[in-house]
């Protein structure tokens, strides 16, 4: 009997525990579900026969090793800074990983000692990253067969709320890591455009949104710059593109009220606040008087009139309010999180949407000019079958499905999911679970 550990139960698990379950009783599989929540466990394994629940502190060393020692594969819905201590026991037990979280410096430098050890460590095999590196890959190959060159890369991703669940001022609710919303951007961001390297600080990085192309039945959407694009030139293999964009979807209004906490340093992991209140948090943070209006300053410090649609969203959060805050944080990123999962939170009945686009140009070989857009949209059963969960978690069953039973050779090394060998057969099941792109040519 083959055994998958699953380390993580939260909200993007669902849809990969019930495949790898779906698939367990035929391939011969047990599937270990561990985290630090029973209840979390139970609500996504349901007691199945071939389950087995296993309560982990990520930080005990000994029955985390032990897990993987027993395990046959590892798949990693951890937050992305913890991987790196599974990585090292599945180096150390020679274990196959899967993650759906960017290659960390860490994980980097064991490039050469997963690949020495015949391992696969594939990361970033979730949505983004994941499904945008497998179909921009998929299509970028095909395009370099009849094309002379490929001039521009644009791709796009947004993690939505659907038309008919939007119904706070910010348009938006939480459907995966509520911490990663928050430090979106930190590390700035950097792309190509027009054969110019655009470097863009965190302070600017949601100042000034850009208009979205239009999108059936999804509202206007506009986007910001997605951490450094320039790292996946040269893993895209293209030479002689000019123009080089990832970048993330929202609706128009959530970027420039985002932009507003930035101003306002709200979102600062780093700082210590000792502040009782939530007012007394922002004044002090931003050496505002007391005895003037906390809304007019704010404006003031935003260049916008105090009734502004984007002031009157950051007001409807509750942080210009005299209330204590609760439960009491030391850090401004941890207390506008808590907030945020007050107000940004899925209802059961909610649906969310995920939408992803690709924008490509290049000389056809009779030098023609071609454009070329993929688009998909997906929206979720609820909030626990949402569209988030079941386009970050698919992906990762899908491989373990097709490495367990031998059905790919697994690339060795620390790697992304841009080989045929991954990528063919990943879309192709995808498809099948209704994670289709729509490809129009011009």
């Amino acid at each position: 009997m083959q055994t998958i550990l699953v380390v993580g139960a939260g909200k993007t698990s669902v849809y990969l525990v019930d495949y790898l379950l779906t698939h367990a009783q035929r391939s011969g599989w047990k599937v270990i579900v561990a985290d630090n929540s029973l209840e979390a466990i139970n609500d996504k394994t349901n007691n199945h026969p071939a389950a087995e629940a296993q309560v982990l502190d990520i930080t005990d060393d000994k029955k985390r090793a032990a897990l993987v020692a027993k395990s046959d594969i590892v798949v990693s819905l951890l937050p992305p800074a913890l991987h790196i201590l599974l990585a090292n026991d599945c180096l150390k037990h020679k274990k196959h990983l899967i993650t759906s979280s960017y290659v960390s410096p860490e994980m980097k430098e064991l490039g050469a000692q997963v690949k020495q050890a015949g391992l696969m460590f594939m990361c970033e095999m979730g949505l983004d990253p994941g499904i945008d590196h497998m179909t921009a890959n998929h299509i970028l190959h095909g395009i370099q067969k009849v094309a002379g060159a490929i001039t521009s890369f644009k791709s796009f991703t947004g993690g939505l709320v659907s038309s008919e669940s939007d119904t706070n001022p910010w348009h938006y609710k939480f459907s995966w890591n509520p911490r990663n919303v928050v430090l979106a951007g930190r590390d700035g961001a950097k792309y190509l455009s027009n054969g110019k390297i655009v470097d863009v600080p965190y302070e600017e990085v949601f100042a000034h949104p850009k208009r979205g192309a239009k999108i059936d039945g999804v509202g206007p959407l506009v986007y910001y710059p997605n951490r450094d694009s320039l790292t996946y030139m040269e893993l895209y293999d293209l030479p002689d593109v000019k123009t080089f964009l990832r970048a993330t979807y929202r609706y128009q209004d959530f970027i420039k009220g985002w932009n507003v906490l930035v101003q306002l340093g709200l979102t600062d992991p780093d700082d210590k606040v000792k502040d009782s209140t939530y007012a007394a948090w922002v004044r002090t943070k931003n050496g505002f008087d007391d005895k003037k209006p906390l809304i007019k300053q704010v404006a003031d410090k935003m260049g916008l009139p105090a009734d502004d649609t984007h002031i009157t969203m950051v007001e409807w959060l509750g942080i210009f309010d005299d209330e204590p805050i609760k439960p009491k944080k030391n850090n401004s990123a941890d207390i506008l999180l808590d907030v945020l999962l007050r107000k940004w939170v899925l209802k059961p009945d909610d649906k969310d949407l995920v939408v992803m686009r690709h924008e490509l140009e290049y000389i056809h070989k009779s030098n023609k000019k071609t454009t070329l857009v993929s688009t998909m949209a997906l929206k979720g059963v609820n909030a626990k079958y949402s569209a988030m969960a079941k386009t970050v978690g698919l992906p990762m069953a899908i491989l373990t499905r097709l490495v367990l039973n031998k059905k790919i050779k697994p690339p060795l090394g620390v790697c992304i999911p841009n080989m045929p060998s991954v990528y063919r057969p990943v879309l192709a099941e995808l498809s099948e679970h209704g994670i289709v792109f729509k490809e129009e040519i011009d």
